[in-house]
């Protein structure tokens, strides 16, 4: 998909911050970098909040980022007064183990029907060595 997906053309990162306050994305500071024409990029510290007792990051952290980023791009895409869109399967392949700095994610969509979205999601290192391939299908409702 190389053109523009957004509902709105007004997208920030600022309101999407503001969007995201007291959630599990503010707890484990997931900070979105980019808003691209298609797609939505954000990063997460590897930190005692998202390693394992091997001080390698959590699959499960990997699948947080996996999940936030593929649901607020989704979101993202519909008009949020009369749709949202909730996770309904995530797939993640775990690459690599990270162990410092911070993990980058980039959400793809592959589909975005009427009634479901499909999204790939790729975590990498900031060395650009890949971590995580996850796949989130996206169930799309009417409010």
């Amino acid at each position: 998909m190389n053109k523009r997906i957004w509902f709105r053309d007004d997208l920030s990162i600022n309101g999407i911050e503001r969007w995201s306050k007291d959630t599990m994305v503010d707890h484990l500071d997931i900070r979105i970098t980019e808003i691209g024409e298609n797609f939505l990029s954000g990063s997460m510290p590897v930190d005692h909040r998202t390693v394992q007792p091997q001080r390698r990051l959590h699959g499960g952290a990997s699948a947080v980022l996996a999940e936030t980023l593929g649901s607020i791009a989704a979101n993202l895409t519909l008009n949020q007064e009369t749709h949202v869109a909730f996770g309904q399967t995530l797939f993640c392949q775990h690459l690599r183990p990270a162990t410092t700095g911070r993990v980058i994610g980039t959400a793809h969509a592959i589909h975005l029907g009427k009634t479901s979205q499909v999204w790939e999601i790729n975590i990498k290192t900031e060395e650009g060595k890949s971590v995580c391939s996850s796949r989130l299908t996206m169930a799309v409702v009417k409010k």
